[in-house]
């Protein structure tokens, strides 16, 4: 069946319901695409998050315009807002029961006591529970809801730059969408600014968990898993290779098969990696040489600071519209899906294709990561296990058949069905 490009074990999904929205989701929807609430008046959620580009930018900008004046610019990709709706709550280890009663604190000391699980696809249940750093919103998981997440760009002097509470809230007063707040929050709403502020990130983040075009499950790898696809040659061998530890072994960390409840995959553990991508000279702040973004360890983070062993790490993010995007990495140093794999094929086997050389000719290595944390860099797990000189983990054809794979990944397919659905319960 696998080589007719069938799924020989067919699942049933448990995908979201899809109800009308409700009263607050829907002022969240004017919210998202409201442009007034900016410092400039011309930059809404939307603006970033674009729908018709999987919640993401359009432009293939390593990082976007914004402040003010649409001049300054951010310091990170803007990642998708699609497929959060599941994300678990920032914690070091499995956000389950036996940590609710742990501090954060306590939970790093155990992760420096535990032994590390190596990941590879084959093995993804075991090294899900590693004590290590998962979950969480933003690259570096700072907070923990989507209200929390709303509250950053629209605030932020690089980005939205709405100022202040006061000022924000004055502009949602004198909004058309005034008297909505007004119904959902009662008349005195306005008088406090916090509280108008916080019921408006309310509002955007039951639109972002209620809208199902923020996690539509729509691609032909979901048609797949349930038996109503058949994938192409090149398709099948992308997928049996992003799969295969000797070969991408992208499954390890993009986990691609549903929970044992029928949840469909998110294809990501929500784990922190330290891949030591390249530095991204197009991102103005790196223009200052003492300027390193260490991701967990800051500069926006702050909790986990003195907690070295976890700077240059970041959030693993969903590959689900991955062959939409235009900006890869948390620097967005990469703008296409070849490059990104060339850099896990060369990374160590071939450095001088991935990094700068200096003036002597030394390869500088994991150059956008001070040398006293570089030793955070992931070399243990595969295809990030392998030396200088060795043979690279994929051919130039297990490139071409990943891409085509996740392509199967964007929404919105088409592809005419025409199989029969031979539905066995979720494994």
């Amino acid at each position: 069946m696998l080589a007719q490009g069938e799924n020989p074990h067919p699942v049933r999904l448990v995908l979201p319901p899809h109800r009308p929205l409700s009263a607050a989701a829907q002022l969240g929807r004017k919210l998202f695409f409201d442009p007034a609430l900016s410092g400039s008046g011309k930059l809404s959620c939307a603006s970033c998050h674009r729908p018709d580009h999987a919640y993401a930018p359009a432009n293939a900008l390593s990082v976007q315009l914004g402040g003010g004046r649409l001049t300054r610019h951010g310091v990170r990709a803007v990642p998708s807002l699609e497929y959060l709706y599941r994300q678990q709550n920032f914690s070091i280890g499995p956000d389950n029961e036996e940590n609710e009663t742990v501090t954060l604190r306590q939970l790093v000391a155990l992760g420096q006591q535990a032994r590390r699980v190596r990941k590879t696809a084959h093995d993804t249940q075991a090294a899900a529970a590693n004590l290590v750093p998962q979950g969480g919103l933003f690259w570096d998981g700072r907070v923990n809801t989507l209200q929390q997440q709303a509250d950053g760009p629209l605030f932020n002097p690089l980005e939205m730059d709405g100022g202040n509470t006061a000022i924000v809230a004055s502009k949602l007063e004198q909004a058309p969408y005034a008297h909505d707040f007004v119904q959902l929050f009662g008349a005195g709403v306005f008088r406090d600014p916090k509280l108008a502020v916080a019921e408006a990130l309310f509002a955007l983040s039951r639109y972002q968990i209620e809208d199902p075009s923020f996690h539509p499950f729509t691609s032909k790898y979901d048609a797949w898993l349930q038996g109503k696809a058949r994938f192409t040659p090149a398709q099948m061998r992308g997928y049996l290779a992003f799969n295969d530890p000797k070969k991408g072994d992208c499954a390890a960390c993009h986990l691609d098969q549903p929970t044992p409840d029928g949840l469909p995959p998110l294809f990501t553990d929500t784990q922190y990696e330290a891949l030591g991508v390249p530095r991204n000279p197009a991102i103005p702040a790196n223009r200052d040489p003492r300027y390193f973004d260490l991701g967990l360890c800051g500069p926006y983070r702050t909790d986990l600071a003195k907690q070295t062993q976890y700077c240059g790490m970041f959030l693993t993010p969903t590959l689900r519209n991955v062959a939409t995007r235009h900006a890869f990495f948390h620097n967005g140093v990469y703008h296409t899906l070849k490059q990104v794999l060339d850099f896990y094929d060369f990374r160590d086997t071939a450095p001088r294709k991935i990094y700068p050389t200096a003036p002597d000719g030394r390869v500088e290595k994991f150059n956008d990561l001070p040398p006293q944390d570089r030793a955070n860099v992931d070399r243990v797990d595969p295809p990030l296990n392998r030396k200088r000189g060795e043979r690279p983990a994929m051919s130039a054809r297990d490139m071409r058949d990943i891409i085509a794979f996740l392509k199967t990944l964007n929404d919105g397919d088409t592809t005419p069905r025409g199989m029969p659905a031979r539905v066995a319960r979720s494994r």
